[in-house]
């Protein structure tokens, strides 16, 4: 798979969760939002970067699952490369662990109407390193 086809894959999955919309990137790429809030974006050449709060990014950091952003290392931003087709599933969790956290905090009323379980769905997030 080509790097243009990962990158048009998690798109396309990201695209299909409830209440998300895409909108270009300023700096190039797809930006990913829950209503007003962004919960990350991928840029054209496969380097994601998403928001979290601190705590969560050096959780992320500590488990080697992300790298501190690229422009804002003290950030709870974090940055994830996409270097091979098998990274993209790695790519497509913390997405989700983004999505699940803002719908829960700041669109809990989505959430609801997503009928998303936040328990179950965060139980669901297992992914090998």
């Amino acid at each position: 798979m080509t790097m243009p086809q990962v990158l048009q894959q998690i798109v396309t999955s990201v695209m299909a969760w409830e209440g998300i919309s895409q909108a270009p990137h300023r700096f190039g790429g797809t930006e990913f939002r829950i209503g007003k809030v962004e919960i990350g974006h991928i840029h054209r050449h496969g380097m994601v970067d998403i928001p979290f709060t601190r705590a969560i990014r050096d959780q992320l950091l500590e488990e080697g699952r992300a790298v501190p952003h690229h422009l804002l290392p003290k950030s709870g931003w974090i940055t994830f490369y996409i270097r091979e087709a098998a990274d993209a599933e790695r790519a497509l969790w913390l997405f989700r662990v983004s999505y699940l956290h803002k719908a829960s905090r700041r669109a809990p009323e989505l959430a609801a109407a997503a009928n998303i379980e936040m328990s179950a769905a965060l139980a669901q997030l297992v992914l090998k390193h």
